[in-house]
């Protein structure tokens, strides 16, 4: 599809900005990469030849006797009676880079739990012996697909919410402003820690709950571009010749609105990772044993003995956050009306 020569000088601006350009490039290379984190990160091998069939342990589950054994359990491939059967048929397995998962938990360390860096583990184990590695990769993951989700469903709400006060004005702005004033008063984080004792929280509960006030961060900008927008000529123009005013928002006015909007998007990505982290920190995010980034700041925090917990979550909170905020400079520069 071919740019209009707008958006190709938009694209051209992103570009120049080599800082963001390579942000981008960073940021999308690392979330392919937490993508496949089952492939990267896990306890069972990716393929196992046995007996002149394969399996693929990472994506279904197989019992032992699959593989010759006596129980209809799930295999583990890390016990020595497991690879003697698979090797009695000149099977083999591969095995990901590494050999755990956010849940597994080391029972071979040579000191007490939380580990320090090793072959094994090569950014240690956290209190409970899981590594941290794994933890990391799959907390990425689940950390940006919450703040992605979050971003584009409340934009989308406080995009429509904005041009309905914006455009018709009037009894349904005043209306909207004071209904605004009132929901944004409301404590969240205190909200969050009286539902958390109703309900245990977990990705699309900590996902809706912050939806209800997320989505208020985009009102006022496209409102405020509603409010211009409305009264220009060519809006004017369209609804002399009887133009529909859904068409009128979407189709004029919108388009304009949106350069706004672009530019805000990766600073609500920013702010919905941190706060699923300091939800996570506080006890009140994901479920207990989910990977995330928050739980391994609080592990850093009440082991101040094992200082691989903490630095590890402080440099990947920090890359992230960094890069998107570099994201977010680009995207500000390349949609700036004045350039």
């Amino acid at each position: 599809m071919k740019l209009s020569p707008l958006n190709q000088r938009r694209f051209a601006l992103f570009k120049a900005h080599k800082r963001g350009w390579w942000s981008l490039w960073l940021f999308l290379a690392l979330f392919a990469l937490s993508l496949g984190a089952e492939l990267i990160a896990n306890d069972k091998p990716i393929v196992v030849r046995y007996d002149g069939q394969w399996y693929f342990p990472v994506f279904k589950r197989y019992p032992e006797t699959a593989f010759g054994g006596e129980f209809p359990l799930q295999a583990n491939y890390k016990s020595p009676y497991i690879q003697e059967l698979i090797a009695s048929k000149d099977g083999w397995m591969v095995w990901p880079p590494i050999p755990f998962d956010y849940a597994s938990i080391n029972y071979d360390l040579q000191v007490p739990a939380p580990a320090p860096p090793s072959w094994d583990n090569w950014l240690g184990t956290d209190d409970q012996g899981r590594d941290v590695l794994a933890r990391v990769i799959y907390g990425f993951r689940i950390s940006v697909l919450f703040a992605l989700t979050l971003t584009l469903v409340s934009s989308v709400i406080g995009v429509t919410a904005g041009a309905l006060q914006g455009f018709y004005g009037g009894w349904v702005d005043l209306v909207g402003q004071r209904l605004l004033e009132v929901w944004s008063g409301l404590p969240v984080l205190y909200l969050l820690i009286i539902l958390a004792s109703f309900v245990q929280p977990n990705f699309w509960w900590l996902l809706g709950i912050m939806l209800l006030f997320s989505w208020m961060s985009l009102v006022d900008v496209v409102r405020a571009e509603f409010l211009r927008g409305r009264n220009l000529e060519y809006v004017r123009a369209a609804r002399a010749l009887g133009m529909q005013n859904g068409a009128i928002m979407f189709r004029h006015i919108l388009p304009n609105a949106m350069v706004s909007t672009m530019t805000f998007m990766p600073f609500i990505l920013t702010g919905a990772i941190g706060t699923l982290t300091a939800l996570d920190f506080l006890g009140f995010g994901l479920p207990p044993g989910a990977p995330s980034l928050g739980e391994l700041v609080a592990q850093g925090k009440a082991n101040l003995q094992a200082p691989w917990l903490g630095i590890s979550a402080f440099v990947v909170l920090a890359v992230m956050l960094t890069l998107l905020v570099f994201i977010g400079e680009a995207a500000r520069d390349a949609f700036d009306p004045r350039k």
